[in-house]
Parts: structure tokens; C-alpha cells; sequence
């Protein structure tokens, strides 16, 4: 089996099993996070269809991601889930996906869901399988260790990382991944960063437009205001492809569970980049 190695262990996230147990904990305990530890629902109805979550260094976007992940744990345990996320690195197909393996973090192993995998592509011919973008991609690499932390290492996962986002590409990813999800208890995760490198206050304001676009459940919206307002969301793609793929899977509602800058962590608010948790649910 082909095993893909954490790119970012020591970097983004702590190196170490212990470490890394530590940091997440220290998230979600975290003024910024829920303020205490989550526990699995195991009996939970699973309302929530997709979530986004920010995908910074974990000392800086961290305690915001947890906020997510602890939704999660109270909503239940999906049976899969996708992981969207931008591409950064500019290597591979405009969108691309790996349908074989699994991954690996200090946390441990996460195969591949690849019969999901393959339904998604037979649904669309706009994604490729492509392992060269995902290679040293961190936008999907950042979010396992959170859901190995809360689930261990049974839950599977679909990655797909996308550097076409325009609203036609992301809204066709949405619809192939709502497809192949039809009539599974599945999550979708998006994973982006809001406004990067302006002050906070700026951040603040372009980002509160982008998020009231994602809570309403409009996904043209969230494109018209990302192209109007130059909001450099570095994932507007993935979240689109969310919000298309929520809707169609039975979503009603998205509500923002949490906020922040990257200058609330440092106290340097003159550059700051915005990190947003957002659940849409049933």
C-alpha cells in the first residue's frame, strides 16, 4: 500500500505523537477554541453535512479549527468524509484527487475511502487522479490530525485539492462529490484561510462579507464577493464546492461557530491572516 508522509510534521503541526496530542488538546482548551475537550456522540443524528476549517499553523489557526472538529464530535461519527482544500503549490491537475493509499501523521494512518473516491470521479470528468499535487500540499494534510485525534484511525477519507475555483469548476466538484455521497452519513470538510496579509481591521470587514455568503448558503454569492471585494480567501473554491455539495445533500442552515485573526494570537494586527469555522447543517 502506498503510503503518503506528513509534509508538515514539525512545521504546522507538532512532530511527535505526544506533541501533537498536546498541541490539538491545547486547542480545543483554548480561549479562542470551545474551552474543553470533546466527546464522540456515538448515538448522534449526524446533522451536519459539511464544515469549514482553517488550515494556518496550529499555534496561529488552531484553537478556531477546533471549534469545528468539536461540532463534529458532538454530532456523531460519519461514515467517510472529503476533504477540499486549495492548491498552494501550483504542481498537478486543475483539480485533483488520490483514490488509492492512505496518509500518514505522527498521529498515525488514515486510508483512503477509495470506493468514495471512485464514485466522485465517475461523476465528473473535471477531476484527475493526480498524487503530485497533493504531495506537499498542507491545506488537507493540516485537517487529518484533528479527525485521527477525535475518531482515531478507522474513519476514511477522499482528498481533493483544487486550484481551479472558479464558481462553474467548484459548483461541477460539488455536485460529483454530493453524488457519490448520496445515501452515506458523510462529512465534507473545506479547508481554507479568509483574508491574508491585511490589517485586522480590513480582514475583519472583507471576511465578515465572505462569511455572510457561506451562512446564507449561497455559493455564487460567495464568489461575486470574493472577486468584488479582492478577499484574498485563499480556499473560495473548496467552500463553494461545500456549500454546492451540502445543499444538494440536505443542508438548510450554516452558522458561524468561530472567528478570528491571526492577530489575536500575536497582538500584530498591522497583517494579519482570518480564520473562520463555519457548520452547515441539516
Amino acid at each position: 500500500m502506498k503510503i503518503r508522509s506528513p509534509c508538515q510534521a514539525g512545521a504546522f503541526y507538532a512532530g511527535t505523537k505526544s506533541s501533537l496530542t498536546k498541541q490539538i488538546e491545547n486547542s480545543f482548551l483554548h480561549k479562542f477554541g470551545p474551552g474543553k475537550l470533546p466527546e464522540v456522540n456515538r448515538k448522534g443524528k449526524r446533522n451536519v453535512m459539511a464544515l469549514v476549517c482553517p488550515h494556518a499553523g496550529y499555534m496561529y489557526s488552531g484553537p478556531v479549527a477546533a471549534n469545528s472538529y468539536y461540532a463534529l464530535a458532538r454530532d456523531g461519527i460519519p461514515s467517510t468524509c472529503v476533504i477540499l482544500g486549495p492548491n498552494h503549490t501550483g504542481m498537478g491537475s486543475g483539480v485533483s484527487i488520490m483514490v488509492e493509499g492512505a496518509w500518514e501523521t505522527p498521529l498515525g494512518v488514515s486510508q483512503i475511502d477509495t470506493e468514495t473516491a471512485k464514485k466522485i470521479l465517475q461523476q465528473t470528468k473535471i477531476i484527475d487522479i493526480d498524487e503530485s499535487a497533493h504531495r506537499i500540499e498542507h491545506s488537507i494534510e493540516v485537517q487529518l490530525p484533528f479527525l485521527q485525534y477525535i475518531y482515531g484511525l478507522n474513519l476514511k477519507f477522499v482528498p481533493i485539492c483544487m486550484m481551479m475555483q472558479d464558481l462553474t469548476t467548484s459548483c461541477e466538484v460539488g455536485e460529483a462529490v454530493s453524488d457519490a455521497l448520496s445515501g452515506l452519513d458523510a462529512v465534507v470538510i473545506a479547508s481554507s484561510d479568509m483574508t491574508h496579509y491585511e490589517s485586522h481591521a480590513s480582514a475583519s470587514k472583507k471576511d465578515q462579507l465572505a462569511i455572510e455568503s457561506i451562512t446564507s448558503l449561497d455559493e455564487e454569492s460567495l464568489q461575486r464577493v470574493v472577486e468584488s471585494e479582492s478577499i484574498s480567501m485563499c480556499g473560495y473554491g473548496p467552500v463553494t464546492a461545500a456549500i454546492r455539495a451540502a445543499k444538494l445533500l440536505g443542508a438548510k442552515n450554516a452558522s458561524l461557530l468561530a472567528y478570528k485573526t491571526s492577530g489575536d494570537v500575536t497582538e500584530d494586527t498591522s497583517a494579519v491572516v482570518g480564520y473562520a469555522s463555519i457548520a452547515m447543517t441539516k
